[in-house]
């Protein structure tokens, strides 16, 4: 990988307001241009809020539309990549917990939340793919809030190639300090298990739709290390630079990079 510098973002979504939204990200997006940030990432559903009730369809869009237009444009007027979540309206009325992957050349790629919670699943299709993503010669993968709790997901991107995984959040209740704490018991086994820099985010506020979210952020390097964090309920925007050499010292060492000596032939469910 190459040294990168990522901001990493805690903000409140109100379910339906899509532009006012919107207006938030790209103010948070001017801000970290101008901090020389080449990656930007925003909580789970942070452009058309979080909710697990009947609303979500309503105000779910098809991709490509005009949020994830806006949103294109958006990466490519301030040249830098923007990871931004949304409620993608699928075919044959699917709803899916959809991140965006706005690149600065106008591309856009997507992941589609794969572990949908209980509370989730009369309104969200989980999505069917591990998609791996490149930019500046750095590899990374994308999981939503629940995605995290399976270990095999980390584990399947890491070996794919990712070297830093993504995971925005849209978790709600209790204080920024218990969620800090509920993080770390997995997160920093998903760093540390796989040799990758974890990126994780969420939502603060209340949604107005029910639910309040604690805010919370984190960035853990390749041993499970903190090197970043908001620890606080507000809106915020930390930046954190991940060093290749970081990363190359790690996975060089044998006994610190465990993926090569994995033996996947005894993990079959067929044993």
């Amino acid at each position: 990988m190459k040294d990168l510098r990522i901001a990493v973002v805690v903000c409140n979504a109100r379910v339906g307001e899509t532009q006012q939204n919107l207006d938030k990200i790209t103010t948070f997006v001017k801000k970290a241009r101008k901090a020389a940030a080449d990656i930007i990432c925003f909580p789970e559903l942070s452009i058309t809020g979080y909710s697990n009730h009947a609303v979500l369809p309503d105000i779910a869009e098809p991709i490509p539309g005009p949020v994830s237009e806006a949103l294109s444009n958006l990466a490519v007027l301030n040249d830098l990549l923007v990871l931004a979540g949304m409620a993608e309206k699928g075919g044959s009325g699917r709803i899916y917990a959809t991140h965006m992957v706005a690149m600065p050349d106008g591309k856009m790629e997507i992941y589609r939340k794969s572990h949908i919670a209980p509370p989730e699943k009369e309104i969200y299709s989980p999505g069917n793919t591990i998609p791996i993503f490149t930019f500046k010669e750095s590899a990374f993968g994308i999981q939503l809030c629940y995605d995290t709790h399976f270990p095999e997901l980390s584990t399947k991107m890491a070996i794919r190639g990712a070297e830093i995984l993504f995971m925005p959040h849209a978790s709600p209740r209790g204080l920024a300090i218990d969620k800090h704490r509920s993080w770390m018991r997995h997160l920093t086994a998903r760093a540390f298990d796989n040799s990758v820099f974890v990126v994780a985010c969420n939502q603060t506020g209340y949604n107005g739709k029910g639910l309040t979210f604690p805010g919370n952020a984190v960035v853990l390097d390749p041993a499970g290390n903190i090197i970043g964090q908001s620890l606080s309920s507000r809106e915020t925007m930390i930046l954190v630079d991940l060093k290749a050499e970081t990363f190359d010292t790690i996975r060089s060492n044998r006994m610190h990079f465990f993926l090569p000596n994995r033996r996947p032939e005894l993990y079959s469910d067929a044993q």
